[in-house]
C-alpha cells in the first residue's frame, strides 16, 4: 500500500517536472489533470468530511444531552413526589399508632373518626385497621368486613415485625382494584405491641404519572423490582403485567440507556430506582422521536456537505482544466519554438551548404563563359571557318546554359540570405501560367486534367518573379507526383483581401497522414524513398516566409492535398516588415 502511495507520489511529481523528457502525449496530461484532482479534493474534502464527522458527532452528544438532561430530571422530580407521596402517608399511619392506645384504637368509632380525618387530610387511604400481636385484625374502618380477618401467615406481617414498618407493592387481592398496603408496628414500654394497617388506592400514582406532562409519544410508569407494572402504561402493558422492555442496570440516580422495545423500536429509556418501597419509576421515549430535531439538521447538513462537495468538484475541475490546457498551451509553444529554432538551424545549414556550391559552381562557370565567348569570337573574325554557323549556334547553347545555370546559382545564394530580392510589379496569373507551362506535355503525357481556375479582376501584386516560379514549381511537381495517371490537378488564384492574394493547388492524390503533415516543410524530410531529397518543400516555405508570405497544407489520406499560399500585394520591404 505504502509503495502504491509512493509510486502514485512519483508519477504525480514526474508529470508536473517531467514534461521536457516525456513530450506532450495526450495520455500525459489527462493523467496529470487526474493527479491534480486527486490532490485538489483529497485537499479540500478530506478536512471538510473530517469537520462535518466531528460536528456530527459533537452536535448528537449535545443534543442528546439537552434531551437526556430533561428527562432525567423530570424523573428525579417525579421520583421525589412519588416518596414524598408515600413517606406522607407512612408518618400519618405511624403517627397515629404512637398517639393512641391499643385500647383507643380498638374501638371501632375512635377508629372511623380517625380514619375519616386521615381520608380527608391526605386523601388516597382505602380503609385502616388494628391487628394485635397474634395477626388478628382487632378493629377495621373501611368499606369491607375485615374485622377477625388473620394475617399471622401473611408475609408482610412478619415483615413489618421485625423492620417495623412496610410498604407492599400494588396488588389486587380480593378488592379486585389496585392498591398497596402501609404498616406501621408500635411496642409499648411495658412490651406490649400491635399493627396499624393501612390500604392506600394507586389512583394518586396515576394522578403523579399525568402531573408529568408527557407528550402523546411519550410513556412513563411505576414498576417493582421484579419489573411488573405497578401502574398502567400506555404501550407496554396493564397494572401487574410484566413490562416488555429490557431490565436495566440497577442505578438510584436517575439514568438514561438505549433500548429497544417488544416491536424493535429504538427508544430512550430513563430510570431510577426507589430505595424504599422497591419500585422503578421509568420514562420511555422513541428514539426517533428524541432525535427529530437532529434528523432535521442532518439532512441540511448533508445537503450542505453535498452541495459544497459539488461545488468544489465543479470548481476543481474547471480550474484545473484550465490550468493543464495552459501548461499544454504552453508546452506546444516551448515545442513549435524549439521545431522553430531547429528549422532555422536546419536552413542555415542548407543556406551555407547552397552558398558553398553556388561560389563554387561559378567559378568553373565562368572560365566556360569566357572559354565560349572567345571561341564565338575567334568564329565570327574567321569568315572561311567551317561550318561556321553550326559551331556560331553551339557557341550560344554554351553561353545560355552557362546563363542558366548562373540564374541558379543566384537563387541557391538569396536562399542562403547572400542576395536581396529582386522585386517587381507582376501579373500572378501570368507567373502561374508560365509554370504551368513546364508541366504542360508531362500533364499530357499522363493524362492529368489541369484546371486554371484563375480570378480575372486578380490585381498585380509586388514580388519576386523568379522565386515565385520556383515556389509553384516545386509544389506542382509534388501534386504530379502524387496523383496517377488520369487524375486532376487544380490551380485557383483569388483576392482575398485588401492586402494579400490566395492561390491553391489542390489534387486528388493519395494524400498524407497527420503525421507527415507535421514534419512536411522541414529540411531532408522525404517520403518519396530513394529518389527526393527532402528540400523541395522546405525550400518553398523559406522563400514563401523570405516574401512576406505564408503557406497553408490540408490533406488526408486517399482524398489527396491541398497547398494554399499567401502573398502580400505588396513587397515585404514596403509593408515596413
Amino acid at each position: 500500500m505504502i509503495g502504491n502511495v509512493k509510486r502514485w507520489l512519483h508519477e504525480f511529481t514526474t508529470d508536473l517536472t517531467g514534461f521536457a523528457d516525456y513530450g506532450n502525449a495526450p495520455h500525459r496530461y489527462r493523467r496529470l489533470r487526474r493527479n491534480m484532482i486527486i490532490l485538489g479534493m483529497l485537499g479540500s474534502m478530506l478536512p471538510l468530511l473530517l469537520m462535518a464527522v466531528v460536528n456530527y458527532h459533537q452536535y448528537q452528544r449535545a443534543l442528546k444531552n439537552e434531551v437526556v438532561q430533561p428527562m432525567r430530571a423530570l424523573v428525579n422530580k417525579t421520583k421525589h413526589s412519588f416518596e414524598l407521596f408515600l413517606t406522607e402517608r407512612l408518618s400519618a399511619v405511624s403517627f397515629i399508632a404512637s398517639a393512641y392506645t391499643f385500647q383507643e384504637l380498638a374501638d371501632e368509632q375512635t377508629l372511623n373518626r380517625i380514619f375519616r380525618v386521615m381520608k380527608k387530610e391526605f386523601g388516597g387511604f382505602v380503609d385502616l385497621g388494628l391487628i394485635d400481636s397474634s395477626g388478628i385484625q382487632v378493629s377495621y374502618a373501611g368499606p369491607y368486613q375485615l374485622k377477625d380477618k388473620d394475617y399471622s401467615e401473611q408475609s408482610w406481617f412478619q415483615e413489618v415485625k421485625v423492620r417495623g414498618s412496610y410498604i407492599s407493592d400494588v396488588f389486587l387481592g380480593y378488592r379486585k382494584f389496585p392498591h398497596l398496603i402501609i404498616a406501621v408496628a408500635h411496642t409499648t414500654g411495658t412490651g406490649e405491641s400491635w399493627i396499624l394497617r393501612a390500604t392506600i388506592d394507586t389512583d394518586k400514582f396515576n394522578n403523579l404519572i399525568a402531573s408529568m406532562g408527557l407528550e402523546p409519544t411519550t410513556d412513563a410508569f411505576l414498576l417493582n423490582q421484579d419489573w411488573i407494572l405497578q401502574t398502567p402504561s400506555k404501550f407496554y402493558g396493564k397494572v401487574l403485567d410484566v413490562c416488555a422492555l429490557s431490565y436495566p442496570p440497577v442505578s438510584y440516580e436517575p439514568n438514561v440507556v438505549e433500548t429497544w422495545d417488544s416491536d424493535g423500536k429504538e427508544v430512550l429509556m430513563a430510570y431510577t430506582f426507589f430505595v424504599t418501597p422497591k419500585f422503578v419509576l421509568a420514562v420511555v421515549k422513541p428514539r426517533g422521536e428524541v432525535l427529530k430535531p437532529w434528523f432535521t439538521l442532518k439532512s441540511e447538513l448533508f445537503f450542505i456537505f453535498v452541495a459544497g462537495v459539488v461545488l468544489i468538484c465543479l470548481a476543481l475541475f474547471k480550474v484545473t482544466d484550465v490550468m493543464v490546457k495552459r501548461m499544454e498551451e504552453s508546452d506546444q509553444k516551448r515545442e513549435a519554438a524549439y521545431h522553430g529554432m531547429e528549422y532555422s538551424n536546419k536552413l542555415a545549414s542548407i543556406g551555407r551548404l547552397a552558398a558553398g556550391v553556388a561560389h563554387e559552381i561559378n567559378n568553373p562557370l565562368a572560365i566556360i563563359n569566357e572559354k565560349g565567348g572567345l571561341m564565338r569570337d575567334l568564329i565570327e573574325y574567321s569568315p572561311n571557318f567551317p561550318d561556321r554557323e553550326k559551331f556560331l549556334s553551339l557557341t550560344d547553347s554554351i553561353v545560355q546554359s552557362v546563363e542558366r545555370c548562373r540564374t541558379i546559382t543566384h537563387r541557391l545564394l538569396g536562399f542562403a540570405r547572400r542576395m536581396d530580392v529582386e522585386v517587381e510589379v507582376l501579373e500572378l496569373n501570368e507567373v502561374l501560367r508560365e509554370v504551368m507551362g513546364f508541366l504542360e506535355k508531362e500533364a499530357l503525357h499522363r493524362n492529368i486534367d489541369v484546371r486554371l481556375q484563375l480570378a480575372v479582376d486578380l490585381p498585380r501584386i509586388a514580388s519576386d518573379r523568379g522565386q515565385l516560379q520556383q515556389v509553384f514549381l516545386n509544389i506542382l511537381n509534388n501534386a504530379f507526383q502524387a496523383v496517377d495517371d488520369g487524375g486532376f490537378v487544380s490551380i485557383t488564384s483569388w483576392d482575398r483581401d485588401p492586402d494579400t492574394v490566395g492561390v491553391s493547388i489542390q489534387d486528388n492524390g493519395k494524400g498524407m497522414s497527420e503525421e507527415t503533415l507535421k514534419h512536411i516543410f522541414e529540411p531532408f524530410f522525404t517520403t518519396k524513398k530513394g529518389s527526393g531529397t527532402g528540400l523541395g518543400l522546405s525550400i518553398t516555405y523559406g522563400i514563401v516566409k523570405k516574401l512576406g508570405g505564408d503557406i497553408e497544407v490540408h490533406s488526408k489520406e486517399g482524398q489527396g492535398t491541398t497547398f494554399t499560399v499567401f502573398l502580400p500585394k505588396k513587397a515585404k520591404s514596403d509593408t515596413g516588415a
